[in-house]
């Protein structure tokens, strides 16, 4: 019988070195601890690109929390399982594969970035779906875009029962306004980011929030995101985080509350 064949599309492939490095540091930090209950947990790089870099990382950031953690780089394009063979190791390998993430058993972890954003608006929901399909019960998707450097970074986290989040991870270091996030918020979220939505309302705020937060710029840009940050909280949005992610850069907010 032939092989089924992968669900999906080729998508551009682009990466470097690094640039999925604020997703990697999220998953070793706040959600390490779905690594660390599972006994063997299984992590999916989904569309990994033209270099299988990004899925030797996270193997490399993930072992440093789990060591029993097996990571699985999945393309559909054959040539660039090809190519990433080389990086092949116990507990990093390689294979064909598309939405229907074909490895063994459940996954506690599939990280999709970049991928979704080249599709229509149309397909999330249904690769949404057939990833959730694939879940253990403690299992995430990730699903996150980022520009080339990994420097403007946003992701949703979705669980078996849907999305419970939306993270926005940006480089401080000469940091204008955090509304850049909006050129890289996920497919899902992207095209509503019109005035009168609640994306917009968040993106909006949080450049607002940053504005008015300019004195704290003599303490650091640090200082001036945990005020960003605070600010937010204080004008009632949800974010499920705290100051120890807001110095990185990075805040959390509940997917309802942005959710088109």
């Amino acid at each position: 019988m032939p092989a089924k064949r992968p669900v999906g599309a080729v998508t551009r492939g682009t990466t470097n070195p690094n640039r999925l490095r604020r997703c990697d540091r999220w998953l070793a930090g706040p959600q390490a601890w779905r690594l660390r209950s599972s006994p063997a947990p299984t992590v999916v790089d989904l569309g990994y690109g033209a270099s299988g870099v990004t899925a030797r990382e996270l193997s490399d950031r993930l072992l440093a929390v789990r060591s029993s953690v097996t990571v699985v780089g999945l393309e559909i394009s054959a040539a660039r399982v090809e190519a990433a063979l080389p990086l092949t190791r116990p507990g990093l390998s390689f294979a064909v594969g598309g939405f229907e993430i074909p490895v063994p058993g459940t996954v506690r972890v599939i990280r999709a970035f970049n991928v979704l954003r080249q599709y229509d608006e149309s397909s999330v929901a249904d690769a949404w779906s057939l990833m959730q399909s694939r879940l253990d019960p403690d299992g995430l998707i990730v699903d996150g875009t980022c520009d080339e450097l990994g420097r403007i970074a946003s992701w949703v986290a979705l669980e078996r029962s849907g999305p419970v989040s939306l993270t926005v991870s940006l480089r401080l270091r000469g940091l204008q306004d955090p509304a850049i996030v909006a050129e890289r918020l996920p497919k899902a979220l992207i095209h509503h980011n019109v005035a009168g939505s609640r994306v917009h309302a968040f993106v909006s705020d949080l450049s607002g929030a940053w504005a008015r937060s300019a004195s704290y710029s003599a303490y650091g840009a640090r200082q001036r995101f945990r005020q960003t940050a605070l600010a937010l909280r204080e004008a009632g949005w949800p974010l499920l985080d705290d100051e120890s992610r807001w110095r990185l850069g990075e805040l959390t907010v509940a997917w309802s509350a942005v959710a088109p």
